[in-house]
């Protein structure tokens, strides 16, 4: 007869933890009731400990869940200085970076909501770096790295979903990739990386994009060129770069070639109005004048 070797005490163990992990894990009211309270954390609670529970409702196909409770509530402890650790803000954006490629290459199918969501929460703890820095210039630039290569991946292209509600992924990488603008550990090649990722998700989408993407690439692509050490004679060649891309549009014309088009149009638009939205400068005008003198020749 087989005689398990493992002492008695240790399966007790085992067991005794599964119930004490399934027993704390909280319920929907819980969450609801720490929003309600404007997400201070709940007496004779950890923050750090909820954080994790709450970064595991990021892949739920409940909209409540992932997107009205656990980002909501993720977004305000990451703001907030002083209610998660250093070491928690560390371990967070480690396991959402790897987030990022769980499932990748997968549309249509619930796996792009614990990514797309990952990128969202990511987007905060860029703006909380941008301003106060925890990461430290390894995690950090390994982070834009695993940004502009997610955006380029990523295969679900889908907005705004009746059952799932808010999915994203375009729009939400475009945050990260616009709050990493903003930090000064930002170099000039990621700075080109980011608008050549750019460049790439709309030369790449089989799609019109019609959940405002395009506004929120042209905030990150804005985020970019605002820099003082944005060379700014790059410009000009990547917005010639979108301009050859639909070179053929009128004489091979696919829905494909036409989505391009399309996704371009819009997003130099955008770029119309959020230059106008910043403080006046003498560099701003000149970006504006450029994506205007393209759209004057489509």
């Amino acid at each position: 007869m087989f005689r398990s070797t493992i002492p008695i005490t240790l399966l007790l163990c085992a067991v005794f933890s599964t119930c004490s992990a399934t027993q704390t894990k909280h319920d929907k009211e819980f969450w609801r009731a720490t929003l309600e309270q404007h997400a201070a954390v709940p007496e004779h609670e950890s923050a750090d400990a909820l954080s994790h529970e709450l970064s595991s409702m990021l892949a739920s196909p409940d909209p409540e869940l992932r997107d009205d409770l656990a980002y909501s509530i993720l977004a305000t402890w990451i703001y907030r200085g002083n209610v998660l650790s250093t070491s928690t803000l560390i371990a967070l954006t480690d396991e959402w970076r790897a987030n990022l490629k769980s499932g990748i290459g997968e549309a249509g199918t619930n796996s792009v909501l614990k990514r797309s969501f990952s990128a969202l929460c990511l987007s905060e703890m860029a703006k909380r770096e941008a301003k106060s820095s925890f990461m430290g210039p390894e995690r950090y630039h390994g982070l834009v790295a695993d940004a502009t290569a997610y955006l380029q991946a990523e295969r679900d292209l889908r907005g705004y979903d009746p059952n799932l509600h808010w999915i994203h992924a375009t729009a939400h990488t475009a945050d990260l990739l616009a709050a990493l603008a903003d930090s000064p550990l930002l170099t000039r090649q990621e700075a080109d990386g980011i608008l050549q990722a750019i460049r790439s998700r709309l030369a790449t989408a089989t799609e019109i994009f019609t959940q405002g993407e395009q506004d929120r690439l042209a905030i990150a692509v804005v985020s970019v060129i605002r820099r003082k050490d944005f060379e700014a004679s790059t410009f000009a060649p990547w917005l010639a770069q979108l301009q050859e891309e639909d070179r053929d549009v009128w004489t091979s014309t696919t829905p494909e070639l036409l989505a391009r088009y399309q996704n371009h149009n819009y997003l130099l638009q955008a770029l119309t109005v959020r230059t106008l939205m910043e403080a006046d400068s003498r560099r701003m005008t000149d970006y504006r004048q450029q994506v205007l003198l393209i759209l004057s020749k489509r």
